[in-house]
């Protein structure tokens, strides 16, 4: 499901490409991530990116899974994709005005998916099950 269909070459000009190790705190930058590591997110998806960029501001974003970045080594499903997001009109003017630069698209992708509801349901089904787990084991310490 994509917000925009790349339809020829010149339309290709004008959109950039996102991959998600662009954005990974895992990452360094030798190994590809290209904003402030204080700024990035642990293992994002070309999926999440489209998620964020399309749904929530509206640019066009068209959704590539079987690309890879050149430099991942790891070859898995979850570190596939990318996503080519249109930064200028065919006269040359910006799409958003808000998104002046690649930069600063990577960097707003990277602020807003840890805000994602599949990042948040991620997040608190692990932390629930580990009180429950630490909570189960301090009954069965005490001594009665």
């Amino acid at each position: 499901m994509a917000c925009a269909i790349v339809q020829s070459l010149a339309d290709q000009d004008r959109f950039m490409c996102i991959y998600p190790v662009y954005l990974n705190n895992k990452k360094t930058i030798a190994e590809g991530r290209w904003i402030p590591i204080s700024k990035a997110v642990e293992n994002p998806t070309a999926t999440e990116l489209q998620d964020v960029l399309c749904s929530a501001v509206g640019l066009h974003v068209f959704l590539e899974k079987n690309k890879m970045y050149s430099r991942e080594r790891n070859r898995d499903v979850q570190y596939r994709g990318r996503a080519q997001v249109q930064l200028s009109q065919e006269d040359g003017s910006l799409y958003l005005v808000q998104f002046p630069s690649c930069k600063s698209v990577m960097l707003y992708a990277a602020e807003m998916t840890p805000n994602l509801k599949t990042r948040a349901q991620k997040a608190g089904g692990d932390d629930l099950s580990l009180q429950q787990g630490e909570g189960m084991r301090f009954e069965k310490a005490t001594p009665l």
